[in-house]
């Protein structure tokens, strides 16, 4: 996974669209009627959807490979009552300190195990840190999505940022690469550029399927995003549970 560093301080501000309360919200739903109180909120980045979820009276583990995202995540859960414990660890080398409910993660952070290697053990790592009965909630951009992006270029701006999305679709690999100028204002006038490449992999649904049927998960299945109605064709984003047998 690529790391965050100069686009950690601005990620929040340019993915304002990303609606995390309605995302928490829908969580919420889906933890309230599995019965859990612990959640591991994987790949985290800043941290909203862990803080949210904190806020709703879940104690929550957050982990993350990017150190930059977590110090923007500790930053924001100054002040809870009972903040989530931040790790810093890639998916694949998951380790908790203890088993949790259920286990969660958002906006795609799947999407960039671009290895099938590293996308199998982070399955089989979740599967391993949940309790028996425990749910696994997590969603990911479709391929359909992926290939629609081919060769296209997006923008986001603030008033102290301002960002550019290159984006090219790989058949042959299954990737997507994103390539993005970051451009943020100085105290001094000026406006400092950086650069970041990410990589998403387009996972098909028999991929994950089989992935999380592997790893022992049993009760799989796709909806469209933030329903519980099955996927369109078209549809942008997938929502995937399963559940770890009792």
């Amino acid at each position: 996974m690529s790391g965050y560093g100069a686009l950690a301080g601005s990620y929040d501000a340019l993915m304002a669209d990303g609606a995390y309360r309605r995302r928490a919200a829908y969580l919420h739903r889906l933890l309230q009627a599995a019965g859990a109180e612990t959640v591991l909120d994987l790949a985290c980045g800043t941290g909203t959807i862990a803080c949210l979820l904190a806020r709703q009276g879940y104690r929550v583990t957050a982990t993350d490979g990017s150190a930059d995202m977590l110090a923007q995540a500790a930053g924001k859960a100054e002040g809870l009552a009972d903040p989530p414990l931040f790790l810093c660890q890639p998916m694949p080398r998951l380790r908790l300190m203890h088993p949790v409910d259920a286990a969660v993660s958002t906006l795609d952070s799947l999407n960039y195990l671009t290895r099938e290697r590293d996308l199998r053990q982070t399955f089989q790592r979740v599967h391993r840190w949940l309790r028996p009965g425990g749910l696994f909630v997590f969603d990911v951009n479709t391929p359909w999505k992926l290939r629609r992006m081919d060769r296209q270029m997006y923008m986001d701006e603030t008033e102290e940022s301002f960002c550019v999305w290159r984006t090219f679709f790989s058949e042959k690999t299954g990737v997507c690469t994103y390539q993005v100028d970051l451009f943020q204002a100085r105290a001094d006038g000026a406006w400092e550029r950086s650069f970041e490449e990410h990589r998403e992999r387009a996972w098909t649904a028999e991929q994950l399927r089989a992935f999380l049927e592997e790893a022992g998960f049993r009760q799989v299945r796709f909806f469209g995003d933030l329903t519980r109605r099955a996927p369109r064709e078209d549809e942008d984003r997938w929502i995937v549970t399963a559940v770890r047998p009792r």
